[in-house]
């Protein structure tokens, strides 16, 4: 029977290779293949300019040809002598995951943004680092960012206080969670009283924290063993310099003994606020 030549046998599984992982193609596995895993002499009217490189150009494996980097949290070859992930782009680095190893689980490399101050975009947008700001303006000329640090601006409520119903004697908590820059402050109010809580009521009290969000706070308002007096709009109120903002969420208490099992753990709360902000936003719109 005819054999193929061995350079074609050695290309049908490259191709194959190529079709089923195309970063194998954009990595230049085709032609190390061809080549036989040998580098040989650079010739850069051979290479192809990268297109769409959000993090920026790197040398292959031949420290010839340009392509383009891995972006932040893609998984990344942490011995320059290997090429099978690729190399971090532009301001990153490849590090270990070490909150994965916390757990017990194996951590993968992974590119990290060396320089981890927030960056103030040009259309007064915060950016965690600057490789986020070079990823969305990477197609962009001559585009700089406004300023090192975060934008100023008005607070924003990005988990409002959800609308409770519940039983008297019971506890229940309202959370709020605020960003801004510079760092807002927060209070509660509730509907129809000025004066801001807890006052001298033994039976409510509130607590704030920075984040979870960067230049963000979360605060809570509590109210143990609930009475019907208790019923009523509760207002998140948050302010700085540049702006005031408010949201509110209704508390309905139905008479009677029976006892709910209600979490009153803010440490619970606060690091599970994520999955809340999936649910389904009932907070009704309460004005003053």
């Amino acid at each position: 029977p005819h054999l193929p030549p061995c350079g074609r046998a050695l290309l049908v599984p490259a191709t194959l290779r190529a079709r089923s992982f195309p970063y194998l193609h954009h990595r230049g596995w085709l032609r190390l293949l061809r080549e036989g895993d040998s580098c040989g002499k650079c010739n850069l009217e051979l290479c192809s300019k990268p297109t769409n490189c959000p993090a920026g150009t790197v040398l292959d494996q031949c420290g010839c040809c340009l392509e383009c980097g891995n972006m932040e949290g893609q998984i990344c070859d942490l011995d320059y002598g290997n090429h099978f992930y690729g190399q971090c782009g532009e301001n990153l680095e490849c590090r270990l995951d070490a909150d994965e190893a916390k757990f017990g689980e194996v951590p993968e490399p992974q590119c990290v943004c060396i320089f981890q101050e927030s960056i103030c975009g040009p259309e007064g947008k915060t950016y965690e680092n600057i490789c986020q700001f070079s990823e969305v303006y990477s197609k962009g000329r001559n585009i700089t960012m406004k300023h090192k640090g975060p934008c100023e601006s008005a607070p924003v409520i990005s988990l409002p206080p959800q609308d409770v119903e519940n039983f008297t004697g019971n506890d229940i908590i309202f959370g709020c969670e605020v960003s801004a820059y510079p760092i807002p402050h927060l209070e509660w109010k509730k509907k129809g009283n000025k004066m801001f809580l807890p006052g001298d009521d033994a039976h409510i009290s509130v607590q704030a924290r920075g984040g979870p969000q960067k230049n963000g706070v979360t605060g809570w308002l509590q109210i143990q063993g609930l009475k019907k007096s208790d019923e009523g709009v509760y207002i998140c109120h948050t302010k700085n310099k540049y702006g005031t903002t408010c949201a509110s969420a209704r508390l309905k208490i139905t008479v009677g003994s029976r006892i709910t099992s209600y979490n009153t753990d803010y440490e619970d709360y606060y690091d599970h606020a994520e999955d809340k902000e999936e649910e389904e936003d009932e907070s009704g719109d309460y004005e003053n």
